[in-house]
């Protein structure tokens, strides 16, 4: 990997000779006559320049502190400025609001309430047993049914969740992971029992398990029968789904639990690396699958930091796609992704300052060029997001687009000398992280080994650390804190989900055909024993002989086991 492209020179270095040595001799100046009478005066702040990943930056930046041949125009490789050559003087961003609690019926509400409101795409969010293959009613579901997103655990759940939802005309992003293939065979049958086929449904499904190893840790399976499950979808998107993306390859998860910013770009990239890998090994040409392949992307609190590190994520994936994987397809360099608003750095203490965060972090969003943005509520650090909440929070994303002025002009911090030299230089960090992961045998093995695990556990450490000794300031939490209560209207979640939900799955068990429904789990399972066989086509026949979701989950691990993570402490 690290033979893909040429190292860049040493920062500073580009530029002509002459060029440079004028440019050394005005600095120089500048800093004998200005800049040594002005700290004489008044010196600098002690707090450490660097970003919030631990990169030193320079007070001054000038022509020659970074690649000119690296920028590139919007819409050509490699993509530094953007994939399209308007952005979004053609089409903003999708405004997508992360929504679900409760039941199914609670979370249809929700999605027609955003949806009136202006919301152009729906992004749901499932519970906690949902997200682990666990039925509604089952014992480890107790106290947990709809409390951090919606309940789902059939068929008939999805049907109900969807209800009245134009699924031929909205787009829909699910973060689900482990039984992500289960979940996206729900919306497929339910799309199609509402007479919208499948090869018209638009949409994502995250569907990145790697990073389940390494950060968010909802795995069902080991490593090597999960990454199997993942082909299996983009093979069955990539013949009958031809407007779906079938995983979302996902950084966010992997900055929540603590990375940098470097660390988020390099390992959601390393991971993209793999599903590429596999999915070439089943015979799939790159081109056929690729231009559906999608991100998903977290925007932080260091504002220049945050959209470097989006300017160099696209350059870097359209060189590993073009150089590593020989695509000819343009659509195959494209790096397409979602950005979320940092729900780490939402506070409890004083949480309508989080407004003010969201926003910036925002701002870095769409200046770093996503296709679509979910910013986050102000009460997220204290409960679900209250009907008001989620409205300023889409607010937000619409006074951006309407009202500042930011899309008027493509890649707007375009050839900043700060911003290209950060661009720079989280393109090299992240090539050299590749080489490690490399060298480790790729990244199945250093899942194995501990490798990410341990980088981010020892980053997150260190972040805070800082905040604890006062070097990280956080506002409102160690820095111009205040002694009031709390005043945020509360969404709360009863037990009666969780009884609603039981209920159904009752009813549903006495409705079924017993022998149908034992021979589909029996197929499920030859399916997955096999080691090419797509096993799509098993579970939606599972579901259709309503089966649930826990019953498919316990049928692929009757096959391929349980996966118990090695402590990395």
């Amino acid at each position: 990997m690290a033979a893909s492209r040429p190292r860049p020179e040493p920062s500073g270095a580009y530029g002509r000779a002459p060029e440079r040595g004028r440019i050394a001799s005005a600095r120089a100046r500048w800093e004998a006559e200005v800049l040594g009478p002005a700290l004489a005066k008044s010196p600098e702040r002690r707090d450490a320049f660097a970003t919030m990943g631990g990169i030193p930056v320079d007070r001054l930046y000038l022509p020659g502190s970074s690649d000119p041949s690296r920028l590139g125009m919007p819409g050509e490789y490699p993509f530094t400025r953007g994939i399209h050559p308007t952005m979004y003087r053609s089409r903003l961003w999708s405004m997508r609001m992360f929504s679900g609690f409760g039941t199914p019926e609670d979370t249809n509400r929700r999605f027609r309430y955003l949806l009136s409101h202006g919301e152009s795409g729906l992004s749901i969010a499932f519970d906690d047993p949902t997200l682990y293959g666990i039925d509604a009613d089952d014992p480890e579901a107790l106290g947990e049914v709809g409390k951090c997103g919606v309940s789902v655990s059939s068929l008939e759940d999805m049907r109900r969740l969807l209800r009245g939802v134009p699924l031929d005309r909205v787009t829909t992003s699910m973060t689900i992971n482990g039984p992500a293939n289960i979940i996206w065979g729900m919306y497929v049958l339910s799309a199609e029992a509402s007479h919208v086929p499948r090869a018209r449904l638009g949409g994502t499904t995250q569907n990145d398990i790697l990073k389940e190893y390494t950060a968010q840790k909802e795995f069902l399976y080991p490593p090597a029968p999960a990454l199997r499950l993942v082909v299996d979808t983009i093979e069955f998107a990539t013949r009958e789904m031809p407007k779906w993306n079938p995983v979302s390859i996902s950084g966010y998860h992997i900055r929540e639990a603590g990375s940098t910013a470097v660390q988020e770009l390099a390992f959601t990239l390393a991971d993209g690396i793999a599903y590429v890998e596999a999915t070439r090994e089943r015979g799939i040409p790159v081109d056929d699958f690729a231009p559906r392949l999608s991100f998903f992307f977290n925007s932080h609190n260091d504002f220049f930091e945050e959209i470097a590190k989006f300017r160099a994520a696209r350059r870097v994936w359209a060189t590993v796609m073009r150089d590593r994987f020989g695509a000819k397809n343009e659509r195959s360099w494209w790096m397409r992704f979602h950005t979320q608003t940092a729900g780490c750095s939402c506070t409890a203490q004083q949480p309508e300052l989080n407004i003010v965060r969201t926003t910036i972090q925002a701002l870095a969003g769409v200046i770093g060029g996503t296709q679509s943005l979910h910013t986050n509520s102000y009460d997220e650090a204290l409960q679900l997001p209250s009907e008001d909440a989620v409205r300023i929070a889409l607010r937000t994303q619409q006074i951006l687009a309407h009202e500042s002025g930011i899309t008027k002009t493509i890649d707007p911090l375009g050839g900043s000398y700060y911003v290209e030299w950060l661009t720079d230089r989280m393109e090299e960090e992240t090539f050299r992280y590749f080489d490690r992961i490399d060298e480790m045998g790729g990244v199945v093995a250093a899942i194995d080994r501990g490798f990410f695990q341990r980088e981010i556990q020892e980053s997150s450490f260190r972040y805070q650390r800082a905040v604890e000794r006062g070097e990280a300031k956080v506002v409102g939490v160690n820095a111009y804190t205040v002694d009031e209560p709390v005043r945020v209207p509360r969404l709360k979640i009863s037990e009666a989900a969780r009884r609603d939900q039981a209920r159904r799955l009752t009813a549903l068990r006495s409705r079924r055909n017993p022998s149908r429904h034992a021979a589909a789990l029996d197929r499920l399972r030859r399916v997955a024993e096999t080691e090419r066989e797509n096993t799509m086509p098993a579970v939606l026949d599972a579901l259709k002989a309503r089966a649930t979701l826990g019953e498919i989950v316990r049928a692929f691990q009757d096959v391929y086991g349980r996966y118990r993570e090695r402590s990395t402490y």
